[in-house]
């Protein structure tokens, strides 16, 4: 049984993040493949989810400061009986300096890319986003040579944003996309 909160894909069960799982994430496989219920592949975490910014994540969520950051585990699951495997994650912080706005972002591990696991993930996430009081829009931001990280903001319909609105996004060199929420202009 996942826990409240879970989203349920074709696929995958993005499972919320909790202060253990996140401590876990910080080097201590065996208890995170315990507290996941998953086999964690060699390729976990994928390199832009790096010690500092799980270090990050966990702050954020024990200081309760945003109440839009979510992170979800992304778990595979298995077919024939086999158990689920640990292939990404996501979440969702806000942008301070842009009312009812969110970012999103969003990783998976090395041999998990490009089988539409983070196009499928994103799209579940969407609608359980714009059920964040006040949210209507979801940014996103990524480098200009991530081709597959922009074809799954593309195909979930995310527009990119001119420069001149965001800026560099989150990190130098970044572009970002922008998604609204139905009916909000």
């Amino acid at each position: 049984m996942q826990p409240q909160g879970t989203i349920r894909t074709e696929r995958l069960d993005l499972v919320p993040a909790t202060r253990e799982m996140l401590a876990a994430d910080r080097g201590d496989r065996g208890h995170l493949r315990r507290v996941l219920g998953a086999a964690i592949p060699p390729s976990w975490p994928p390199s832009l989810l790096d010690d500092a910014t799980c270090a990050e994540f966990l702050r954020l969520m024990t200081d309760v400061t945003d109440d839009n950051f979510r992170v979800w585990y992304w778990l595979l699951r298995g077919n024939h009986g086999r158990g689920q495997t640990l292939i990404g994650s996501g979440g969702t912080s806000s942008c301070p300096q842009e009312p009812g706005t969110v970012m999103i972002g969003y990783s998976v591990a090395g041999g998990f890319e490009g089988s539409g696991y983070a196009t499928e993930a994103v799209r579940h996430m969407i609608p359980v986003i714009f059920t964040f009081p006040g949210i209507r829009r979801i940014v996103a931001t990524t480098f200009p040579e991530l081709k597959g990280s922009i074809r799954v903001l593309e195909k979930n319909g995310f527009v990119p944003v001119p420069a001149h609105r965001v800026g560099t996004g989150i990190g130098e060199g970044t572009i970002a996309f922008v998604r609204e929420r139905p009916g909000c202009r």
